[in-house]
């Protein structure tokens, strides 16, 4: 299973190809713009809208953010790039789906801009860095009505007007079946903790320094308290967007203090990309990370994120679990 996650991490690469001195600001979320500023899909094809809307074709890349997509609502988060390799991080964008190149068209789907930025106590050493991810586009809501792969482009507001580009990646529905879905029973697994490592959190955590939701074991508190269960690598991360997630996972949690359990599962054995994954995330069946499940206090997963996210949407997901934390 190791090989396929590394291809899979591969697709979140559109978070990983940030540059440095791209990020830095304190906040820099934006609101989704208007649907009513790109064209309308009705009555169009995907190739009509990509070749016939007027618009210039971008030199900007639109990547997907993530790779699991089921029948029904879907999440569906990217990054934007220069063909420099460079994130861009406030460009206005919607994006369009179909199912082939003759179905109805879903769209336009305008992107919020969301940031990974975290208050200053709550960012890990060397946070920021060369290649580390500082937004992420976010659309919360797509509607995919069968399995199989989707075509996919992104309009964007240029300079000079529209611009249209295809993403080569197109979602790939009910690709993932295994994965615990929203109302379904989260796995139960041992997620080891400070005690057991005698306090030694690096040989459980390759965050600098660790983080604190290490403190309890999963399988001891699934099904009495409200949990949100972080599968993430920090340090070895193949899309360099762990550790934003993990960063705003801890400042999420203390503002829950025993309201929720915040757990926080590393990926690699022994901390090694060589050793393979651990057998936490072969039971949850996760290709890809990382990965948030939220999961209230019958045990039952009431949310599940793939990939990055800021604190807003974390909070806002809180309510699913634990509303009025």
């Amino acid at each position: 299973m190791r090989p396929r996650l590394l291809l899979l991490t591969a697709i979140a690469l559109a978070l990983a190809l940030a540059a440095s001195g791209c990020g830095g600001s304190e906040d820099s979320s934006r609101p989704a713009p208007a649907a009513t500023e790109f064209p309308s899909a009705q009555g169009k094809t995907i190739s009509e809208l990509e070749h016939d809307s007027g618009a210039e074709e971008s030199k900007l890349v639109v990547a997907p953010a993530a790779a699991v997509f089921d029948v029904g609502e879907n999440r569906y988060p990217f990054g934007v790039f220069t063909l420099g390799k460079e994130q861009v991080d406030d460009a206005d964008v919607a994006v369009y789906f179909a199912r082939d190149a003759k179905s109805p068209v879903t769209g336009p789907l305008p992107a919020q801009v969301t940031s990974l930025e975290t208050k200053p106590a709550y960012r890990a050493r060397g946070a920021g860095g060369p290649g580390e991810a500082t937004t992420v586009y976010v659309v919360p809501k797509v509607d995919f009505d069968r399995n199989g792969p989707w075509l996919a482009i992104a309009m964007l507001k240029g300079k000079d007007g529209l611009e249209v580009t295809r993403i080569t990646q197109g979602p790939v529905v009910g690709g993932f079946p295994k994965i615990p879905e929203v109302g379904e029973k989260a796995p139960v697994i041992h997620t080891p903790t400070e005690a057991e490592v005698g306090g030694d959190l690096a040989k459980i955590d390759t965050r600098v320094p660790p983080d604190q939701m290490h403190k309890v074991d999963f399988a001891e508190v699934v099904g009495k308290k409200p949990i949100v269960l972080v599968f993430a690598t920090p340090a070895l991360c193949q899309s360099r967007v762990c550790g934003p997630v993990v960063d705003v996972a801890q400042e999420v949690a203390d503002g829950y203090g025993d309201k929720a359990d915040f757990i926080h599962m590393e990926v690699y054995k022994d901390n090694e990309i060589s050793e393979g994954i651990r057998q936490q995330l072969v039971d949850y069946n996760l290709e890809t990370e990382p990965w948030t499940f939220l999961i209230d206090r019958d045990g039952i997963v009431r949310d599940r994120i793939e990939g990055a996210y800021g604190v807003s949407e974390l909070e806002e997901a809180m309510k699913t679990i634990a509303p009025g934390g």
